[in-house]
């Protein structure tokens, strides 16, 4: 097969780090390319070059063996090459028809003409299977239905080479699965397709090859047949990856965490109520709520931090009731949050990495004295848990949180709850967006915080997660708890069906 792409001796710089180093990858017609690499590698970096929004210092780019300059993403989709972010790039209150014609507006007489747009739309998600609703905005549909929207926006304008940045990341099981159906309907029809990702079996099962980054730099290609996922892993971190836990039997302590006959209302399109939900988290354990992605997780967890307020029941923290308190004082009485959303809710993405790492923490007097910040201490105190915690940064803690990858957000975001003081630690999907290097590190974190003493609410999508580092788990569908399981008697058959409705059992709990 002939190349469609070629990049080579790309180098792409930064003020204090060269993010791609004289490297050189190719795509196929009609073959899925995986680009393999831990966070901060250089991957998205590397296909933000070919998507014109980067201009590289060396090297050169071949569309159909012709070398070619792209200046920006128009340029990029003029030749064909399309790009699904993994921060979609979609206008929340504009409708999904809206959004795809941006940019790409019929027009006639100054009058913008959305009847032939309409029919395309319909037809494309007709085709792929999408049942996308035209008229919904975006800030009404679920994260899996926006990013068919971006699928749509691609294909509506022709492209034939498909970048997708970590798109499996904020799927759930199911949306995963369809997404590599349309993968291999789209290379049925000749297209071509790079797959950035962290997950390895999904490379397995979809990619011909794999490109693998490691620190900037291509350490090599090869055909996926040819290597096992232990072997890509090592590729990818120079070292052999454990992500099999046997957690150590040991007594729980008493409930830190209980709720009882916590309700809420349905709010807005969408949403699921909570429905008179009750469970306690004992210290030394970690129990996870498991469940598809809009039944109710992300109502729970903003009721247990104190980001809505309008639920009933309540919310013991320490055996104070803290239903009534604010976020501050449920953060400095023992809770640490790592939040379903790194960029809404986990950073201030104009603030710098210091300043981030410090948002819970600059209160206290080590950091501040008479209301006065004490910049020093506060740097020392963002580089011990950059290093601490391997948060990967161009710039150090005078990084913007914005310019970091996905992946090293999340990291800092880690780093700075989990070094409060706390005995509760809500980890909302902890290690969405790490490289397999990183989510070693992140469950060894929360296996230790357990054996410590401490208690873990985890709120988990990856099924291996669920039941790989549970002391316990429930299952949430539709606002109501409907299961409650031991990892090591069931299996992701039985959880899957808990998890879909069509299995239900009792939920215990214990008043301590």
């Amino acid at each position: 097969m002939e190349n469609v792409i070629e990049m080579l001796n790309i180098t792409k710089e930064f003020p204090g780090v060269i993010a791609n180093d004289d490297v050189t990858v190719t795509l196929k017609k009609g073959e899925v390319l995986a680009l393999l690499g831990e966070n901060g590698a250089g991957k998205s970096t590397l296909m933000s070059v070919l998507f014109g929004l980067y201009t590289p210092e060396k090297g050169i780019i071949k569309v159909n063996g012709k070398e070619v300059k792209i200046k920006d993403p128009n340029d990029a989709n003029r030749y064909g090459i399309g790009m699904v972010h993994q921060h979609f790039k979609l206008v929340q209150n504009f409708t999904v028809l809206e959004n795809v014609v941006l940019g790409a507006e019929t027009t006639k007489n100054g009058l913008l003409r959305l009847g032939e747009a309409r029919k395309r739309v319909l037809e494309l998600s007709k085709k792929y299977n999408f049942n996308i609703n035209p008229d919904a905005l975006i800030e009404d549909i679920s994260v899996g239905m926006q990013q068919r929207v971006e699928i749509i926006k691609m294909l509506y304008r022709d492209n034939e080479i498909l970048i997708f940045d970590e798109p499996t990341a904020v799927l759930t099981p199911q949306e995963i699965d369809e997404l590599m159906l349309i993968f291999k309907q789209m290379i049925a029809e000749g297209k071509s397709i790079i797959f950035i990702s962290h997950k390895l079996n999904e490379i397995k099962k979809v990619a011909d090859r794999v490109s693998v980054l490691r620190k900037g730099k291509l350490v090599g290609t090869v055909n996926v047949s040819d290597v096992s996922v232990s072997e890509m892993s090592e590729m990818m971190v120079g070292r052999h990856i454990n992500l099999d836990f046997d957690l150590k039997p040991h007594d729980k302590g008493d409930s830190i965490l209980k709720v009882q006959n916590l309700s809420l209302a349905p709010k807005g399109h969408g949403q699921k109520a909570l429905k008179d939900v009750s469970f306690n988290v004992k210290a030394g354990e970690i129990l996870c709520v498991a469940g598809i992605e809009g039944n109710g997780q992300t109502e729970l967890v903003y009721a247990l931090s104190g980001l809505i307020s309008d639920y009933t029941g309540k919310i013991i923290l320490n055996d104070t009731d803290v239903t009534h308190h604010s976020i501050r004082y449920r953060n400095t009485h023992g809770l640490a949050h790592i939040p379903e959303d790194r960029q809404k809710y986990g950073l201030v993405l104009d603030y710098n990495l210091e300043q981030n790492l410090a948002l819970q923490t600059y209160f206290d007097p080590s950091l501040q004295k008479n209301g006065f910040i004490k910049f020093d201490n506060v740097t020392d105190y963002g580089n011990k848990l950059i290093e601490k915690y391997d948060v990967r940064a161009g710039r150090g803690v005078n990084t913007l949180a914005r310019s970091m990858s996905g992946g090293n957000q999340q990291k800092a975001i880690l780093a700075r709850e989990m070094e409060r003081d706390h005995n509760l630690l809500i980890a909302v999907q902890p290690t969405r967006g790490l490289d397999v290097g990183a989510i070693e590190f992140m469950h060894r974190q929360i296996i230790q915080e357990r054996d410590e003493g401490k208690a873990v609410l985890l709120i988990s999508l990856e099924l291996s997660e669920v039941l790989g580092i549970s002391d316990r788990i429930v299952v949430l569908y539709e606002g109501e708890l409907v299961g409650e399981l031991n990892p090591k008697e069931t299996n992701e058959t039985e959880l899957g069906l808990y998890m879909s409705g069509a299995k239900r059992s009792e939920v215990t709990y214990e008043e301590i």
